[in-house]
């Protein structure tokens, strides 16, 4: 059997950040309790634990209080949170029409209450049409929500320029940062960003199962809670916590996936995320052009390298994208993620539907000679097609 070559981080990082597993080992072997539930050593070391693990994210996101960063399991939970907590029947928001079931199954189950959405339009590399945002905004708009970076083909969104006009005309700004964070620089305060949701098993290199969200105060007042429980705080009122992050936090942690997150992100700042960048941009930039070479590939998302996440996408035309992908799994043991990638608007944006894209997207833990002998493979399987 060939060594494996993992080109599917775009919906799980692997190999995880060294020391996430020991971390983790750690507090079940030898923490094991829980925190705001004990008055005694291990539960004060765990908490410490939390604390310094909020105050990680809120430095990586460019914000200046720790105790706004709420942790969940996954983007998901947190999309759903802010997005039923947020909006009211009656109530308008703008999405990009690049968006991921994620974010878009839970507002097309809003439009049962009330809630409408406008979907802004992005041309065939999946590029928001800036001047169409204002054009859009109506008297019953309350929020922005979208995508940093396409999770079909990697094009980046202008996050900087939106969170801009979101600021002029009174919007909520919500980004979704999947893809993104911790391969790209994000300043909630520079950005006006007004909440972000992140997920710990991408590219922030940490275990499946611990995410979060990190929201201003002024979005907090607006958001109700969608789940209520215990908290280990204020125990002798049945009402809910109006403070953070208690307010968005009941029941038992997920404190495991808070040990290994805590040593990827420790990871990440001694290596330095510009670096990394640099890096797994350069492989996908050998990777995209080496396939885009082939006579019987497309290559999908921005033509600039350098305005993308280091995702490629690829559609051949002539063939099936599923058999590619299967045959690059079966015969290389190289593995890639082939369909719509759960973003069916993004693939009818980008004139991939319903056939969808065969999706390689490699990590700084790739290396040349990996990226080669993916082409190599791909040619092969052309090449016995042709």
């Amino acid at each position: 059997m060939r060594e494996q070559i993992y080109l599917d981080n775009a919906s799980t990082s692997f190999p995880k950040a060294p020391g996430v597993v020991d971390a983790m080992r750690f507090f079940i072997e030898d923490i094991g309790c829980n925190v705001n539930r004990g008055s005694y050593e291990g539960a004060y070391s765990a908490a410490g634990v939390v604390i310094e693990t909020r105050e990680k994210l809120a430095k990586l996101f460019g914000f200046p209080k720790s105790k706004n960063v709420i942790f969940t399991p996954n983007v998901t939970t947190s999309l759903n949170l802010l997005i039923k907590g947020l909006l009211r029947p009656g109530d308008h928001v703008l999405v990009s029409s690049m968006e991921h079931n994620g974010l878009m199954r839970p507002l097309v189950q809003m439009e049962s209450q009330g809630v409408r959405f406008t979907r802004l339009p992005c041309d065939n590399e999946g590029r928001l049409l800036l001047d169409q945002v204002t054009n859009n905004i109506e008297p019953a708009t309350k929020a922005l929500f979208v995508l940093h970076a396409s999770n079909v083909c990697g094009t980046l969104l202008p996050i900087t320029e939106l969170g801009k006009i979101c600021q002029r005309h009174g919007l909520f700004f919500v980004l979704d940062a999947a893809q993104t964070a911790g391969v790209f620089p994000l300043h909630m305060q520079e950005m006006h960003i007004d909440a972000l949701a992140f997920t710990g098993h991408k590219s922030l290199l940490g275990p499946q199962g611990i995410g979060g969200f990190v929201i201003r105060d002024e979005m907090a007042e607006e958001v109700q809670p969608l789940l209520s429980g215990g908290t280990g705080s204020i125990s002798d009122s049945e009402s809910v916590p109006a403070f953070l992050p208690d307010r968005y936090e009941p029941g038992t942690m997920n404190l495991p996936g808070i040990y290994g997150l805590n040593a990827s992100l420790t990871y990440l700042e001694e290596k330095g995320m510009d670096a990394l960048r640099r890096r797994e941009l350069s492989l996908a930039q050998r990777l995209g052009e080496g396939l885009g070479a082939l006579p019987q590939a497309n290559i999908i998302g921005h033509s600039d390298w350098q305005n993308r996440a280091p995702i490629v996408s690829v559609d051949f035309p002539l063939l099936d994208n599923a058999e590619i992908s299967f045959r690059l799994a079966d015969e290389y043991n190289i593995l890639t993620r082939c369909g719509l990638h759960c973003a069916p608007n993004a693939h009818k944006t980008l004139g991939t539907f319903p056939q969808g894209t065969v999706r390689f997207s490699p990590s700084h833990f790739n290396t040349e000679e990996e990226i080669d002998a993916c082409l190599s493979a791909v040619a092969g399987i052309l090449s016995k097609r042709s």
